[in-house]
């Protein structure tokens, strides 16, 4: 390809090398240069310009991106239409991401036109996710560049492909001695639960007895005849060694100790064993706790069915310091050992840019209450309340929302995408937070028995010196709405794609969630369907 300045009389079927501003628009670069942009140019003063002259052996840059894509997608991977160079690939179905690393660099080592990014391998995927890209770097590559690539591309099966994860039954087995509490090993067994939710797995049967091997051994029998696929153990001690007390009540069953340890952090003291055709894993300490561990990529590979050796294990230590371990990961107040500050700036964001599907033509948010639109009463209790800052996110019928909140002392933030899911209003409300900010209040509209009362409580909770770093209100043993956070996890939020709230991060973060018990039922009361409306208007009457 040739890259350079000319005339433009004969810049004829060149590819425009630079976006130009015309009057009736602007002519984007990559877009080939016929009669007519070139009477439009010239209309418009242009003399020169600067232009790709593709040999007679380039391949457009969106047929080889797309060309490239399809030869590395694999299973469950979906190819985009490609626009500017650039191909994507998304995941068609939940799963785990497997990448043949080895293939992919090689492909990427052809040559610098074609570059391959894909997320780092053995990350959890959800269905439509963005998981690889491939950019053209000029507008056409060489076709022997191209043809290079694809070779590579086919000669070890899937380069990028999801492994959807399997139905599992799992078996449990906690151990128990002296002094350790049933609540320790309840909130267990919820971690787990958990954990195999989100992967299509469940528990289905748990079993606890004493830490000793005739124990241990009688309670892996009883998980072996029954329909179970895979039994996870949690010992009341770590196991030390080879031979401990829960490694010989495997080998004792007739199983076999595949690997002890890895180089993981937290989580280096896992084993993995195997009692016939069913794996076991022995849960590191740390696995108790939600936050990210070496258990997690054991567990993850298995119930997608990818097995795991030694071998793998080995290799998990690039990487493997993982980032919650770090110092830099703990609140400030905790690593200087003084107690947190409540938060003195909380931010308020109301999200109120939905479409009110379920309720036909109707803008719920828009129907009156006691004289009063609906979207009125979360905003006013929160303009009544400690909140030191309402921000308002608009979408659907935005001009109405914004005229119903005129008089209120708050701001409004626009999100164009609403119609792409609340993922998309929580980071236009969230990048629109206060540098001030210690935590942000995330609210839901459709909620008017949210009381000031309420909101003060949460506020009043948070404390992250106590650990009180996500703060949600309770009703009758139920989690609901508004949900405190402190300010460090807006990152992680902003990460959250498709029409879903932070669900995923309660759980990710379970160890630093405090419940605030309500004393009305407000907090779990929101309006999704007609009959909700009409029995809360005649509430109000």
């Amino acid at each position: 390809m040739e890259f350079r300045e000319i005339s433009l009389d004969k810049a004829g079927n060149t590819i425009l090398a630079h976006s130009l501003n015309l009057d009736s628009g602007r002519l984007r670069k990559g877009s080939l240069l016929g009669s007519a942009e070139i009477e439009a140019l010239a209309r418009n003063g242009y003399r020169y310009v600067m232009v790709a002259i593709p040999d007679e052996d380039d391949v457009t840059e969106d047929l080889a991106a797309e060309t490239l894509a399809r030869a590395v997608a694999g299973e469950n991977v979906r190819v985009e239409k490609p626009a500017t160079g650039r191909c994507n690939l998304r995941a068609a179905a939940d799963g785990l991401l497997v990448v043949n690393r080895e293939v992919l660099e090689r492909i990427n080592m052809v040559h610098e036109s074609c570059t391959l990014a894909v997320l780092q391998p053995f990350v959890q995927v959800r269905k439509s996710q963005l998981v690889a890209t491939i950019k053209i770097i000029p507008y056409a590559a060489p076709r022997p560049v191209l043809d290079a690539c694809l070779d590579i591309a086919g000669s070890d099966g899937d380069v990028i492909r999801v492994a959807e994860y399997a139905a599992h039954s799992i078996g449990l087995v906690q151990t128990r001695v002296s002094g350790l509490r049933n609540e320790v090993l309840d909130k267990t067994a919820k971690v787990l639960s958990y954990r195999l939710d989100v992967m299509n797995s469940r528990i289905h049967r748990e079993t606890r007895c004493q830490h000793e091997a005739g124990e241990v051994g009688a309670a892996l029998g009883e998980m072996l005849v029954d329909d179970i696929d895979m039994i996870i153990v949690t010992g009341a001690t770590a196991v030390a060694d080879r031979r401990d007390t829960i490694p010989a009540a495997i080998v004792e069953c007739g199983g076999e100790i595949l690997h002890f340890g890895m180089p993981v952090e937290p989580g280096n003291q896992l084993l993995l064993a195997r009692i016939a055709d069913k794996y076991v894993i022995v849960m590191p300490g740390c696995a108790r706790s939600p936050k990210a561990n070496g258990f997690d990529l054991v567990l993850n590979r298995l119930l997608a069915r990818i097995p795991v050796t030694s071998s793998d294990i080995m290799r998990m230590g690039i990487g493997g310091l993982l980032k919650e371990v770090s110092e830099s990961a703990r609140p400030r107040q905790l690593r200087s050992g003084k107690s947190a500050n409540k938060a003195t700036h909380v931010t308020a964001v109301v999200l109120a840019a939905g479409q009110s599907s379920r309720m036909g033509a109707t803008n719920k948010l828009l129907i009156e209450l006691g004289g009063r639109p609906m979207i009125r009463y979360i905003v006013d209790s929160l303009l009544e309340s400690e909140v030191r800052e309402i921000i308002v996110v608009t979408g659907f019928e935005e001009n109405r929302i914004r005229s119903a909140l005129k008089d209120r002392d708050i701001r409004f933030v626009s999100n164009p995408d609403y119609d792409q899911g609340m993922s998309t209003s929580l980071a236009a409300g969230l990048l629109a937070a206060s540098g001030e900010t210690d935590a942000v209040m995330i609210c839901l509209a459709d909620m008017p028995l949210v009381t000031r009362r309420g909101i003060n409580l949460l506020i009043a909770n948070h404390d992250p010196g106590a650990c009180h770093e996500i703060c949600l209100p309770t009703y009758q043993g139920k989690r609901g709405h508004p949900v405190l956070w402190s300010r460090r996890f807006i990152r992680e939020m902003l990460q959250l794609e498709g029409d879903i709230g932070a669900r995923q991060l309660l759980i990710r973060h379970e160890e630093v969630v405090h419940e605030v018990p309500m004393e009305d039922p407000g907090v779990v009361y929101d309006v999704d369907t007609p009959e909700a409306i009409e029995a809360l208007q005649n509430r109000f009457e």
